[in-house]
């Protein structure tokens, strides 16, 4: 999962913006529009192609599911690892897929249980309203999902999100209508970095590339641009995050996040408060320290 600006946008990066705006200087005659246009002059070797080849998720978690809420024709997609302990759900960020947490997983499950879900419009899920990217009706798939899952009596959960879905289990937790919730992780996220960062972010979406000519040529694209840093985490994570389309004849994002901008302030809006109000305990993960000066005050106040 990346770099520390993360917590800023849905998953693509300040530092990604810098590289895109080097490479349009580069190319500024002719910008490049796909993964075609961008490939290298002379071919890439066999060995090099073989360094970003998809990854199976079997490696990783023990099962796949696909969770039916009663009374829709929302199904979503859930991967599961661990067969002892508290239940450790996760929800990741947008643009990406429950296999965001696959690495992590492979050391969790040895102590807990995982589940990791894809969130509405991303992954294999398939929901009545892809679009529909509000926070609310996010945390209400949630409880869907569980209740789907376990009933009415869910065993221990620990929820950890990464930034959209970090922000999806602030407010799950807020609600405090789950009494098994047990703990709370939230990584790479703060309120007023995010805040402040969705004025770039249909730049970045527009500006990134939109067309992959392989798998391997969308994973190396994701490792090189910086929004992953893990070259076996791209390998097994962004497969999920495309579709082929056959009119093109090429790989395009599965998730039109550009076409959700009015539910991206609610995501992030109120986020500080919410996260000290929970009465659980609750642990937030930084690659950076921007903005925390302002997150310290109100924790300190917030304890005395």
């Amino acid at each position: 999962m990346e770099s520390s600006n993360l917590s800023s946008l849905p998953e693509e990066t300040l530092d990604v913006e810098d590289e895109q705006q080097q490479q349009q200087q580069v190319n500024k005659k002719n910008p490049p529009v796909s993964a075609f246009s961008s490939a290298p002059t002379r071919p890439p070797t066999q060995s090099s192609l073989k360094k970003y080849v998809p990854l199976d998720w079997t490696g990783f978690f023990d099962k796949e599911e696909d969770v039916c809420i009663p009374d829709s024709n929302d199904v979503f997609h859930v991967y599961m690892a661990g067969t002892e302990g508290p239940v450790v759900f996760c929800l990741h960020g947008g643009g990406y897929s429950g296999l965001s947490f696959a690495l992590s997983t492979s050391k969790i499950k040895e102590k807990a249980r995982v589940v990791a879900m894809d969130l509405r419009g991303h992954g294999k899920t398939s929901t009545e309203n892809e679009l529909d990217l509000s926070v609310e009706t996010m945390c209400s798939d949630v409880f869907a999902v569980l209740k789907a899952m376990y009933g009415d009596s869910p065993p221990a959960i620990v929820l950890v999100g990464h930034s959209m879905g970090g922000s999806v289990a602030v407010h799950v937790a807020a609600k405090k209508a789950l009494p098994s919730l047990a703990g709370m992780v939230v990584v790479d996220v703060v309120e007023g970095t995010a805040m402040a960062s969705l004025v770039h972010m249909q730049k970045l979406l527009s500006s990134r590339m939109q067309h992959f000519s392989s798998m391997e040529k969308a994973i190396e694209w994701s490792v090189r641009g910086g929004s992953l840093r893990n070259i076996d985490s791209a390998r097994v994570s962004v497969p999920t995050t495309l579709k082929y389309d056959d009119s093109k004849k090429c790989y395009v994002y599965r998730t039109r996040l550009e076409e959700t901008e009015q539910y991206w302030r609610g995501w992030y809006e109120g986020l500080s408060d919410k996260f000290l109000s929970c009465p659980i305990p609750k642990l937030l993960l930084l690659a950076g320290t921007d903005r925390l000066d302002r997150f310290n005050s109100k924790l300190a106040s917030n304890s005395l």
